[in-house]
């Protein structure tokens, strides 16, 4: 998979490619624009996104050529997921548990759903009885909506829910108050609602005249019946009268004749509700809860609605719906309503066997799936140095993935005020995994995923994600892994090569005047410092780059005998003494090391001649002392790491204290890794480090 990249953010042109069903991992500096090339590939995946929020800063204020960030190659991908800091941020740590949908990414994987498939199958014919089934569907909405117009308190009927503000003045429709009769067609009305508020907003203009703000005639002796309109009704209150009387319309025959008779004298009182009415509202609510609550369960019917102890063949005629119980739906209507339901039920009841069989199989499966997960998981905790674990506790859908401290019985709300930065990281990634597994994308990106822990804490990472059976991890999935650390290659590609299977892929970024070059890595491009250094002594490379190298050989294996303190002396121009000095004597009384002994220096110097035949310690001397020629070489040096080298040895005044910590420091001995990438191959100095050392050297013209 060859992706291209134009014109995003700080890259001109970037060419990726990915192999895919593998690890594929990306090594770059920092500043090379590995997050700008995981927000692209997200970007240009997603129909609803603009890649225009990358346009380059450059051209933000001036694009005459009308230039546009685009992305190649990304066609095949319908799904891309990405772990970064929004994801840490966005997903997990919730309140309440580790992380959002535990169900769905730790349990429900392919061969639950095979099985939910199974169970689906057997009790099919009681579920697609309201599938399609507008009429059935109606009635148990129709029901609802009946059920929540009133709430029920301790000490009866709410009297803030819709049904009982509607109910509770009486139905002033149908009843209209006197004085008002001219207004009958108005308020009884389909469209009544509008009209009270079309009248009742005339209300505020009346103060100025004495003619209806309507019609504008003389209307002075008529606003006394006109302001009755709006203390006798309110569109809200009439409102949900009007709702309450039609879904009484709308079940109808569905109640039994006791019921509508009773129902239609309470939607039609003249003075409002009594006590007797509410309680016989109450009961109505009561039944309607109960019979649409059966008719839900029979809607979902699933394997978790049964327990443990539970014998399908006891528990299903359960579900079945007897209107014995519910007097007021006892109706032929509703009866006819039902009747296939309960045919139903007893049809399946006949398979129960199977279903207890089927469910039993899921219960089984389920139990081992969340004692992997908790025992993988945990695992990886404790080898990683964390002291907490975590447990999956609740029943099928409400499963959650919790936390607790191995100090602590507790499970501990969401875990951001617990865990540490670092903490936090590994958790996240390890649970993006399981998401990803969950999801299953066809393209996973990890942007700088673990760059920030130690040695061991990484491996135990890469292990989590990488390393146990495919459908348990990452193996076999197309990675991309964006990153300023080294050593997940060197594990990968060649400490630990024959763990990962050949399944990693590598190669280097390197980011100049804008365009990113890639450069693939191999296990022979992982050498230690001491094959590097031998390699450049058998190489064409300068004397001085030669000795350089030399010099850095003999501080990797720890000699710092005759030839280290030549070598150390001449790069070092002498250090004031003819023979330079000797740092491994004390220091006289001025704090000043000897200068070396002739034995001592001339054998140093036929130690290194060993190494490099026409070794001159004078000519060298000279050299080294030779600004304008040092400069000719750092010129015409073929890699950042070199021009570094020789950079040192022009001890130049460096202002910038950032660049000079890394001139200094960053690639000295104490910094060499034990396995490296050649320095000399992989260019992974960052351009702009080199660029600051040309400024340098141009301001000391």
């Amino acid at each position: 998979m060859n992706i291209e990249i134009k014109n995003c953010n700080n890259i001109d042109f970037a060419r990726i490619n990915l192999s895919e069903n593998k690890l594929n991992i990306k090594f770059a500096p920092n500043g090379t624009g590995k997050s700008t090339i995981a927000r692209a590939i997200i970007i240009g995946t997603d129909e609803g996104s603009d890649l225009n929020e990358l346009l380059p800063f450059k051209l933000r204020e001036s694009n005459q050529d009308g230039i546009k960030p685009e992305i190649t190659g990304v066609d095949g991908l319908q799904n891309v997921m990405c772990f970064n800091e929004g994801y840490v941020s966005q997903f997990v740590f919730q309140q309440d548990e580790l992380l959002s949908n535990s169900f769905d990414i730790f349990i429900r994987n392919d061969a639950y759903r095979e099985k939910e498939h199974e169970i689906e199958e057997l009790v099919s014919n009681i579920k697609q009885l309201f599938s399609g089934n507008q009429e059935l569907e109606t009635l148990v909405n129709t029901l609802k909506e009946m059920g929540s117009a009133f709430k029920l308190t301790k000490t009866g009927l709410s009297k803030s829910s819709t049904g009982m503000k509607g109910l509770s003045a009486g139905n002033n429709i149908q009843h209209v108050p006197p004085g008002l009769e001219s207004y009958t067609p108005f308020i009884q009305s389909p469209n009544s609602v509008n009209w009270i508020d079309w009248q009742t907003k005339g209300y505020d203009f009346e103060e100025l005249s004495d003619n209806c703000p309507f019609c504008t005639s003389h209307a002075a002796d008529k606003r006394d019946q006109i302001r009755k309109v709006g203390q006798k009704y309110d569109k809200n209150t009439v409102k949900n009268l009007i709702a309450i009387v039609n879904v009484v319309a709308r079940l109808g025959d569905y109640f039994s004749d006791e019921a509508k008779n009773n129902l239609t004298t309470i939607t039609t009182l003249k003075e409002g509700l009594g006590k007797e009415h509410e309680a016989y509202l109450a009961t109505i609510k009561t039944q309607i809860d109960t019979f649409t609550g059966k008719l839900e369960k029979l809607r979902t019917l699933s394997a978790f609605q049964f327990k443990d102890e539970d014998k399908v063949v006891e528990k299903l005629p359960e579900y079945k719906l007897d209107l014995q119980f519910f007097s007021e739906l006892r109706s032929s209507k509703m009866e006819e309503a039902i009747a296939p339901i309960n045919a139903s039920i007893d049809k399946v009841t006949e398979q129960a066997g199977q279903l207890q069989g089927k469910i039993n199989q899921q219960r089984s499966e389920i139990k081992k799936t969340i004692e992997r997960h908790q025992n993988d998981i945990n695992s990886f905790l404790e080898y990683a140095g964390y002291r907490y674990k975590v447990e999956i506790v609740g029943d099928g859908e409400q499963s959650q993935l919790k936390l607790r401290h191995v100090d602590h019985k507790q499970h501990l709300s969401g875990g951001n005020q617990h865990l540490s930065f670092g903490e936090r990281n590994a958790f996240s990634i390890v649970l993006f995994m399981y998401e990803c597994l969950a999801k299953k994308p066809d393209l996973i990106i990890l942007d700088d995923p673990i760059s920030s822990f130690d040695k061991n804490k990484k491996y135990a990472i890469l292990e989590m994600l990488f390393r146990r059976n495919s459908d348990s991890c990452l193996k076999n999935k197309t990675v991309l892994m964006l990153t300023h650390d080294v050593e997940p290659i060197i594990d990968t590609i060649k400490s630990l090569y024959h763990k990962f299977n050949n399944q990693t892929s590598a190669a280097f970024l390197r980011l100049t005047g804008g365009d990113v070059s890639e450069q693939p890595i191999v296990r022979d491009d992982i050498q230690t410092f001491v094959e590097i250094c031998n390699g450049a002594l058998s190489s064409g490379k300068d004397d001085i780059v030669k000795l350089i190298y030399l010099r850095r050989h003999f501080e990797i294996t720890d000699n710092k005998g005759d030839a280290y303190q030549v070598l150390s002396n001449v790069l070092h121009k002498g250090n004031g003494k003819e023979r330079g000095i000797d740092t491994r004597e004390l220091k006289d009384a001025d704090g000043h090391y000897p200068e070396m002994d002739l034995a001592k220096f001339l054998a140093g110097c036929d130690q290194i001649k060993g190494q490099l035949t026409n070794f001159s310690y004078p000519d060298v001397l000279n050299r080294a002392s030779d600004v304008k020629g040092l400069r000719a070489l750092y010129d015409t040096a073929e890699n950042g790491y070199e021009k570094l080298q020789i950079f040192r040895l022009l001890d130049l005044t460096i202002e910038n204290s950032v660049i000079q910590k890394f001139i200094n420091e960053t690639y000295h001995i104490e910094n060499e890794f034990i396995c490296q990438l050649d320095p000399v191959k992989f260019d992974t100095i960052p351009e702009y480090v080199i660029s600051e050392c040309n400024k340098v050297l141009q301001e000391v013209q």
